[in-house]
């Protein structure tokens, strides 16, 4: 049936404009409960076109040639399917910057942003000589390595993640946006590639997966059903791979270092008692992201007695 609404509702005119083919989208989208209807509509028609959104009402009575209403219709299609926009155009703004994004690696999201705003932060009270030595587990689409090594003149970063397919977005994403030769990506799961590097980091961050098993179903349909279930099962109370990381982390970091997770928005006295038990951490600090919802975790390891 939705291919024939689609067909219907695309070629039921010999000519089709940009405004008509707007609302077509936005119709098609909407019955199919997409709250961003309208905007899905202008991004991918955009894409089709490719001109960004704004570029499309400067000429709104613009005919599309009929290979780009096919175009068109299959992104809608795909859409109605609720696979998510960036899976279909490719594309992923995070940081001011444009990533590259493969049904491979986790869409990068906004609230991500407040790590590396954390991160940032946290370097400036770091009294040590560049450069700085970071660490990203799981690296993804690379969006948090690459936004750091952006930001940072002097920096050295090692991205770690067990998907070799991940490790190509992201080495992808870093030449793309002139970073390549500041990290250094291995293959391996969190810790691993670095157990015989004697490196000793001055900051590791981290967005593990943290949704608990029984809550991956209730998700968005974008995410539940397209975004890679490696990447977001935390385990049965979303905590497996932070229940790893602060303790193996204190191996790795340097004294004074930080540690920076994403976290659950309602996970904060968990994560703050796996970093006491884990001994040699300081009290952590809690950043909101935009929501005002707990979002990111910080601990200082402490120098030893």
């Amino acid at each position: 049936m939705m291919r024939e609404e689609l067909h219907r509702a695309s070629l039921n005119q010999e000519e089709v404009t940009v405004r008509e083919a707007l609302l077509i989208g936005t119709e098609l989208l909407s019955r199919r409960a997409i709250d961003s209807a309208r905007i899905d509509a202008e991004v991918l028609l955009g894409m089709v076109l490719g001109q960004g959104r704004e570029a499309l009402w400067r000429d709104l009575e613009a005919p599309l040639k009929t290979a780009e209403r096919i175009e068109f219709q299959r992104a809608l299609e795909r859409r109605a399917r609720r696979e998510p926009v960036a899976y279909i155009t490719g594309h992923k703004e995070f940081w001011s910057l444009d990533f590259l994004v493969t049904p491979d690696v986790l869409v990068p999201r906004p609230e991500t942003e407040v790590l590396v705003e954390a991160a940032l932060d946290l370097l400036t009270k770091l009294d040590r000589p560049l450069p700085h030595r970071m660490l990203d587990l799981g690296t993804g689409s690379g969006a948090i390595a690459v936004s750091l090594a952006k930001e940072l003149r002097e920096a050295e970063i090692w991205a770690t993640d067990l998907s070799s397919a991940a490790l190509k977005v992201a080495e992808t994403n870093a030449l793309r946006h002139g970073v390549r030769e500041k990290i250094h990506f291995l293959r391996g799961d969190l810790f691993e590639p670095c157990a015989e590097g004697g490196q000793a980091f001055h900051l590791i961050v981290s967005n593990p997966p943290y949704v608990r098993r029984g809550d991956i179903e209730n998700l968005p349909a974008e995410v539940r059903d397209w975004e890679p279930r490696l990447a977001l099962d935390g385990g049965r109370d979303g905590l497996d791979f932070c229940r790893r990381i602060i303790p193996e982390g204190g191996r790795y970091l340097a004294d004074g270092g930080w540690m920076v997770l994403e976290i659950g928005a309602d996970m904060r006295e968990m994560i703050s008692r796996l970093f006491v038990s884990a001994g040699r951490y300081s009290e952590g600090s809690v950043y909101r992201d935009y929501a005002g919802r707990d979002r990111v975790f910080a601990a200082r390891k402490l120098p030893a007695e």
